[in-house]
């Protein structure tokens, strides 16, 4: 199991090359100049030019690579553009709101797929079965986007009852939390259901009942202790998606996290700040995914065997 952890930890590297090279070179790849933003397009060229010199843009491409790569190894991404601040702790200002947002969506998502998921598994074809189908189908088909306008148009504007956005309170969280939790509510009903349902069709369940263990118990102690691994594999991948879905959340709901300050850096052209946001999240993404790998080598004997 160390070795095999050993791998999965190991990974982690390559991956977050990769992820930095790309980040690095699409965004270069985007039209645009950030020194004609900051400037104008009126500017005198001989402003311009030291401008760009003082801010690196005048180097040859490979070496503003080279640059951010040692500076990302270090942990020094730079200075934005726009204001002249470490990216460093504009990001760090930003992070706790995104990952607050990214938790209590989750937290939402558990909240309804588990018991729905739960019941349905143990009532296959009924109406309760149906309904969660029907329910995440429903969910998982609506983007972000319509989503979180019907949400401030029910919630509060009509019904008056949370804050169209901002932050600072449990109520300015419910609403863009639940914007991103809804959809993930539905994939986490199914595979709850799936899960348990192949579970509870093991030998050793049967082998539970014929020595007397209630349904319940044995429900309790093998069907749903089984069936979590690839439950924790789904929340583990959903975290990292959720962490890149705050874009547009956090704009809809003006949250201050990574997404909206990424949108921010996006409209001003600041290299920098975007690379940072981006690879931020990326490494995120490949730490969670990491991570739910760990631990269901550590729920499923199963695969440390293999």
């Amino acid at each position: 199991m160390i070795r095999l952890a050993g791998r999965r930890v190991a990974a982690v590297v390559p991956t977050a090359f990769g992820v930095a090279t790309l980040v690095f070179f699409l965004l270069h790849a985007v039209p645009g100049d950030p020194v004609d933003l900051m400037l104008g397009e009126s500017a005198r060229v001989a402003d311009k030019e030291a401008l760009r010199e003082a801010l690196g843009l005048d180097r040859p491409l490979t070496q503003q690579y080279a640059a951010f790569l040692l500076g990302a190894l270090r942990g020094d991404l730079g200075q934005s553009i726009v204001t002249g601040l470490p990216v460093g702790s504009l990001l760090a200002a930003r992070f706790a709101a995104t990952v607050e947002l990214a938790l209590a969506a989750i937290g939402l998502a558990l909240l309804f797929s588990l018991p729905l998921g739960v019941a349905a598994a143990l009532r296959r074809g009924s109406w309760i079965d149906r309904a969660s189908l029907a329910f995440a189908l429903a969910v998982v088909s609506v983007p972000n986007f319509w989503l979180g306008p019907m949400l401030v148009i029910v919630f509060a504007i009509l019904l008056d009852l949370l804050p169209v956005s901002g932050s600072g309170t449990w109520a300015h969280l419910l609403l863009p939390a639940g914007t991103l939790g809804l959809a993930m509510s539905g994939m986490l009903t199914r595979m709850t259901r799936g899960s348990l349902i192949e579970a509870l069709s093991q030998d050793y369940v049967r082998t539970a009942r014929a020595k007397g263990l209630s349904y319940l118990a044995v429900v309790a102690k093998h069907g749903i202790v089984n069936a979590l691994p690839p439950v924790v594999t789904v929340i583990g991948l959903e975290f990292g998606s959720l962490l890149a879905g705050t874009v547009i959340t956090e704009t809809i709901f003006a949250w201050p996290g990574l997404g909206r300050l990424t949108i921010e850096a996006i409209n001003q052209r600041d290299y920098p700040v975007v690379q940072g946001c981006v690879l931020l999240i990326g490494i995120c993404f490949v730490v969670a995914n990491t991570l739910a790998d760990l631990l269901q080598l550590v729920l499923e004997p199963r695969m440390r065997e293999g």
